[in-house]
């Protein structure tokens, strides 16, 4: 099963993404995470982003279709959750294309519905670890008294954001909105768009996006 998790920044795209892994063993396939492994892959897809990065250029589309390309070849899973792409129309249109082309579909797109203001307020006061990534939150989820990551154990290595302010946020979240408004409607008509809340706990949300999945 394939799978579009779309969602503004802070929505837990990436919580929900790593749950999926873990349990469904699912295989994520962030942009900026295939970027920097093939950067230093050493191979003749690695060498071309290695060389865009270097000249400080916008990686291509084709570039970023080419390393999915790769995973979908050489990854074996039960399926993959794209993060981070596609952000365009032509995006959608290529990742189609591709996944077609090698004898698979787009299963499921997800979109984790918010409200601006709960967001802002949620993401100003986020934490996260800086061995593990396990999340934290001022008001709901606090940062241990005794410095220790529950997940993971290390101590004293959180973290926030230095854009995890109200101005950047709503920054991102306009940005987000200017370029994702298209796909919502390009996977609603496609009937393959499902909404769900993306302001409930981590065990609702969770729950939600099995039930969207459970009945694909």
């Amino acid at each position: 099963m394939n799978l579009i998790l779309l969602g503004p920044p802070g929505a837990g795209k990436g919580t929900q993404a790593r749950f999926l892994v873990e349990e469904r063993g699912m295989v994520q396939l962030s942009t900026g995470d295939m970027l920097r492994a093939a950067k230093d892959s050493g191979t003749e897809m690695g060498q071309i982003v290695a060389d865009v990065m270097a000249r400080g250029a916008l990686v291509t589309d084709e570039i970023v279709i080419g390393l999915i390309r790769e995973q979908l070849e050489t990854v074996e899973a039960s399926g993959f959750i794209f993060d981070g792409f596609p952000r365009t129309l032509a995006q959608a249109d290529a990742l189609n294309d591709l996944l077609a082309e090698k004898g698979q579909a787009l299963d499921a797109v997800i979109e984790m519905e918010v409200d601006d203001e709960a967001l802002v307020a949620r993401i100003t006061a986020r934490a996260t670890c800086g061995a593990c990534g396990e999340v934290y939150n001022d008001n709901t989820k606090p940062i241990p008294a005794d410095g220790k990551c529950t997940n993971c154990g290390a101590e004293n290595q959180f973290k926030r954001r230095a854009d995890d302010n109200e101005e950047s946020l709503r920054t991102r979240l306009m940005e987000y909105y200017k370029k994702t408004s298209p796909l919502i409607g390009y996977y609603y008509a496609k009937g393959q768009l499902s909404k769900i809340d993306g302001l409930g706990s981590m065990d609702g949300v969770k729950a939600a996006i099995a039930g969207v999945l459970d009945n694909t």
